[in-house]
């Protein structure tokens, strides 16, 4: 009998932070999940709840699947929890498994009576041993329970060569969403897993067993060449890694007469190490560049393992912005930021002209390196509260209120700095502006 499988993405808050048409995920791993399974002869269903016009109980109510995947980042926990619970009170004997980025780390926050399976790594091939009933103590990365206790079966790195081309079904059937700004219908591609740097705040560093493992850019280009979609957002937490690679990537490209819109992630001292080849990457397309530039400040970036110069940010910025790339800078207000600092942090980026910027509150998550020096400093147990949005440890020279406070002013000094300049044009920028406000006001984090 062919079992039904529902595998599940959950939203990422239910408050306006979830930037919905704008900066929308494709559900890739459950689209990868999704391609394993059909070679194995199942029909799996992937459900992205935020963008089906039906509720997750209506859709359980209608498929009553034989397995619930369900997968996420810590910031939602909660949801995935709630959904769990909700999948085993409509039917106790489904079977619930749970996997992705936040578990490998964190399988313990979702043992639960209603949870059957905690996959702890990349390899989804563990998914279909699991649903043909093979022995749990013979997978590798599968935590399961056995007289009433939990135990794990530790996992091994996985190789992502050995994944087939996801599944796009999904996203071909939902042409209006999957919005990267501008870019709208943008695919996510997905060339290598874990990342080779070691900075000490990062959690992708520490998944796949620490382990960076690549495809073959032959590979690559071909996937890209096969999706149909104008925009190519590549996933990897460092793609501009490998020169070489990447050189092959731009030949193939241009090789192959390919012509899409990329967004990738790189980091400042190979940009600037590599000017022709980013000269080369902007010719064929690049648009977005997502750098972690983090910090205005010298002490900072030493702080974080870094190993850049904020002489080098500056001139990152002013590279990219000559070549009409859109570098996208994320930043870091650290816990002893006093009021002096937010208005530093501002000025470099208005006179630096970094045009599209994240400002993120330095957050320890759990299972990084950086977690254990703050673990005792911890002023929440919500999970919703790891969105780089809210304080979980309480600020060093601060109150939280006058941290919240600041850190308010920042972001509205910022949306104003956009508008201004034309940025992100599909925000409404008065909803969040006085959603701010509020949130000054009441002395808390994002609602």
């Amino acid at each position: 009998m062919d079992k039904k499988i529902l595998l599940v993405h959950p939203e990422i808050s239910r408050n306006k932070y979830n930037f919905n048409g704008i900066l929308e995920n494709e559900p890739l791993e459950l689209e990868y999940l999704s391609a394993v399974l059909k070679q194995e002869g199942y029909t799996p269903e992937i459900f992205d709840v935020p963008r089906e016009a039906v509720s997750l109980e209506e859709k359980l109510r209608q498929c009553r699947p034989d397995v619930f995947y369900i997968c996420g980042r810590i910031k939602q926990e909660a949801f995935m929890k709630e959904y769990i619970r909700l999948a085993k009170r409509l039917d106790p004997q489904v079977v619930t498994i749970v996997g992705g980025l936040h578990v490998q780390k964190n399988q313990e926050r979702f043992y639960m009576p209603e949870t059957d399976y905690i996959l702890t790594t990349f390899d989804v091939f563990q998914v279909s041993r699991i649903i043909e009933g093979e022995a749990p103590e013979e997978i590798p990365g599968l935590c399961y329970k056995e007289g009433g206790q939990w135990k794990c079966q530790a996992a091994q790195p996985f190789d992502i060569r050995r994944l087939p081309w996801p599944d796009r079904s999904y996203f071909y059937s939902h042409p209006g969403h999957y919005n990267y700004f501008e870019i709208p219908h943008c695919a996510q591609v997905r060339t290598a897993y874990s990342c080779a740097f070691r900075c000490r705040f990062c959690y992708r560093n520490v998944l796949n067993c620490g382990t960076y493992t690549a495809r073959d850019i032959e590979d690559v280009v071909e996937e890209i060449a096969s999706i149909d979609s104008e925009g190519i957002y590549i996933i990897d937490d460092d793609f501009l890694l490998d020169a070489k690679r990447i050189r092959r990537f731009i030949d193939l490209i241009k090789e192959k007469g390919i012509h899409k819109t990329y967004v990738c992630m790189g980091r400042v001292d190979f940009i600037l190490k590599n000017r022709q080849l980013i000269r080369d990457f902007a010719e064929i397309g690049l648009l977005y560049l997502i750098v972690g530039l983090e910090a205005v400040e010298d002490t900072y970036l030493k702080q974080y393992n870094k190993r850049t110069k904020i002489s080098w940010n500056a001139e990152c910025v002013r590279f990219t912005n000559e070549l009409g790339i859109k570098i996208f800078g994320m930043f870091i207000v650290d816990l002893d930021f006093q009021k002096k600092d937010f208005d530093r942090l501002y000025t470099w980026i208005a006179t630096r002209g970094v045009k599209n910027v994240a400002v993120s509150i330095f957050t320890p998550v759990p299972g990084t390196e950086i977690y254990h020096d703050y673990a005792d400093k911890l002023i929440t147990e919500d999970p919703g509260h790891w969105d780089y949005m809210h304080l979980v440890c309480r600020p060093e020279k601060l109150s939280v209120r006058k941290y919240y406070f600041y850190y308010y002013v920042l972001l509205i000094r910022l949306f104003l700095l956009a508008r201004r300049q034309g940025v992100y044009d599909g925000i409404d920028y008065r909803s969040y502006i006085l959603s701010f406000l509020k949130n000054m006001v009441r002395g808390k984090g994002a609602r």
